[in-house]
């Protein structure tokens, strides 16, 4: 799957064979944020974690964002929310 197929995915009623990050930014691009933030919160990775800084910098809580961009190594992200959605939907299918 690469970034185009995934966006066409949106248009299902549900995510299919994702992984739990990719299936978060799904239920994300999907307009729905709380079911995105649900599933992020219960990985522990570096990868979560950049994720869960994605997510809370999209709902405006910046201080909580940039908790989360430390605990992924990251710098606060600058790139708008789109942008920022689609690097990590492109590093997830890699990984």
């Amino acid at each position: 799957m690469d970034l185009s197929q995934f966006k066409e995915s949106l248009n299902n009623s549900i995510p299919n064979g994702l992984t739990k990050l990719l299936e978060a930014l799904w239920y994300d691009g999907s307009g729905n944020w709380k079911k995105a933030h649900e599933i992020t919160q219960e990985i522990h990775s570096d990868n979560a974690a950049e994720v869960h800084a994605y997510l809370h910098r999209k709902e405006g809580d910046k201080w909580n964002a940039n908790y989360w961009y430390e605990r992924a190594n990251k710098p606060f992200c600058d790139a708008s929310l789109k942008q920022e959605w689609q690097a990590l939907v492109e590093k997830l299918l890699l990984n």
